[in-house]
């Protein structure tokens, strides 16, 4: 197939344009800048410039190709609900640019929007009471999905590992760095789950492989890690000491990022195995920490 790529330069969509090619298909990705687009040649793809507010670079990736990775999502937390109404928008464009057509189109989503005392499945649709504008990218895809076009969601982990990795992880790490001490909220019993950046981008590739329209899929490899598990990881790391922090300081050490720190959102991942096959095989979030290359420089 010849597929279409957003966000193909990025940290996950530069391991699935890798992934692609190494199948056997071809790869068109989006790309912002003259250096994306080298690096997209280099990588063996076809450039095609634009980005997700170019709506008519979406529109004209989605005529050229046979399938749609949509990997692109703005992480500028400085002005996250307008990234989520871009994201939105991206995916009524292509949505647009689909109508009629069984080509399709696998949506990028988070695990993050739930909260839950169980683990997630992948049956369950996005918290309809969820106060995130994250909650707009899997609306637009259910949206198209409604309209009877060829889209399916795959949902990521907070934590997509492994070298190269600048989320959630590399930031845990600069504030243990600042502060000197590697800090969990509470008990630390709240767990993230996890995949190695291979398998997620194995998983977009099964996903638009064999894929089912209106299908959810969890790119959980492990399904859930304490996070004292992880500031513990950071702690040995950085040979510092590690503490719990009261809920109430939490902000005070995290600042803005002690939402996620107190994150809760363990996720199944059965039903993804089941229909598509994917096993993954890279290291576990602790492993790839111990490994030390989060701490190099």
């Amino acid at each position: 197939m010849h597929i279409f790529v957003t966000g193909a330069t990025g940290f996950v969509g530069s391991a699935v344009v890798r992934e692609l090619i190494s199948a056997g298909h071809t790869v068109i990705g989006l790309a912002r800048s003259d250096q994306s687009a080298a690096n997209l040649t280099a990588a063996g793809a076809e450039a095609l410039r634009g980005d997700v507010t170019d709506l008519a670079s979406l529109r004209q990736g989605v005529e050229m190709a046979d399938a749609i990775i949509h990997a692109a999502f703005n992480h500028d937390f400085s002005k996250f609900a307008e990234n989520c109404e871009n994201d939105r928008r991206a995916i009524e464009a292509m949505g647009e640019a689909l109508t009629g057509s069984s080509k399709a189109l696998v949506v990028t989503s988070g695990i993050g929007l739930f909260r839950s005392d169980h683990p997630i499945v992948e049956t369950e649709s996005y918290p309809r009471d969820a106060l995130t504008p994250r909650v707009a990218t899997e609306q637009a895809a259910e949206d198209l999905i409604a309209r009877g076009i060829n889209c399916s969601i795959l949902r990521l982990p907070p934590s997509v590992h492994g070298r190269e990795d600048h989320g959630f992880v590399p930031m845990l790490i600069g504030i243990a760095r600042a502060k000197g001490v590697s800090a969990y909220v509470g008990k630390g019993s709240n767990q993230w789950p996890a995949v190695h950046r291979h398998d997620a981008a194995a998983l977009f590739r099964l996903a638009v492989e064999r894929g089912e329209a209106g299908a959810r899929y969890h790119a959980a490899a492990d399904e859930g890690t304490d996070f004292r598990d992880i500031a513990e990881a950071i702690g040995r790391g950085l040979r510092v000491p590690v503490r719990g922090k009261p809920a109430e300081e939490a902000a005070d050490h995290f600042g803005w990022f002690a939402h996620f720190a107190a994150m809760d959102c363990r996720a199944s991942s059965a039903i993804t195995r089941e229909k598509t096959g994917w096993m993954p095989k890279g290291m576990s979030l602790i492993d790839d920490l111990d490994a030390g290359h989060y701490f190099e420089g």
